[in-house]
């Protein structure tokens, strides 16, 4: 009986401290881990400040609308069809092609699709609309994006429920 006693005295003996081993371990660890990480904090570059953001932009989009999202329109291409064409234009307009043209092809908006538009808290100028009264995805991405660049909104029930919009920034 003194045997097994003894075995199992020195089994929790071991495994305490075992537990303290690995608790010590861990803790130099993290402490090393911390001291590294401030270390390279204090080395790094600060981060430049934000951009300022517009409070009036112009911008002029390619709607691609899919069957059922736009009211009055007799759109029949599928949700896929749609995501696929919005890209190829995409690129196409990336590569130089006139905006323009790709517009009157293919938006299921009314050409030429030239909007301006006011930053939240902004009051828009005459001809201009608030941010707030557009699907979100279009002030978000216009917003974004600096002149002259081209991006796109992606369907999003939510914030672009029409469908797909290219959009190119011109003011």
């Amino acid at each position: 009986m003194r045997t097994n006693r003894s075995a199992a005295v020195t089994a929790v003996a071991l495994g305490f401290l075992l537990t303290i081993a690995r608790c010590s371990s861990s803790g130099s660890r993290s402490g090393s881990a911390s001291g590294t990480s401030s270390a390279t904090a204090a080395t790094a570059a600060p981060a430049p400040p934000p951009a300022p953001t517009a409070e009036h932009i112009k911008l002029q989009h390619i709607l691609i609308a899919f069957a059922g999202k736009v009211p009055g329109k007799n759109v029949t291409r599928t949700q896929d069809e749609a995501r696929a064409l919005a890209h190829q234009i995409l690129n196409r307009a990336k590569k130089g092609e006139d905006f323009d043209s790709l517009v009157r092809t293919y938006t299921d908006d009314r050409a030429p699709g030239i909007y301006g538009l006011a930053n939240s808290g902004v009051t828009p100028a005459p001809g201009e609309f608030s941010r707030d009264r557009m699907v979100p995805a279009f002030g978000e991405v216009g917003f974004s994006l600096a002149p002259g660049e081209i991006g796109i909104a992606e369907y999003d029930p939510v914030k672009s429920p029409y469908g797909w919009h290219v959009i190119k920034r011109l003011e």
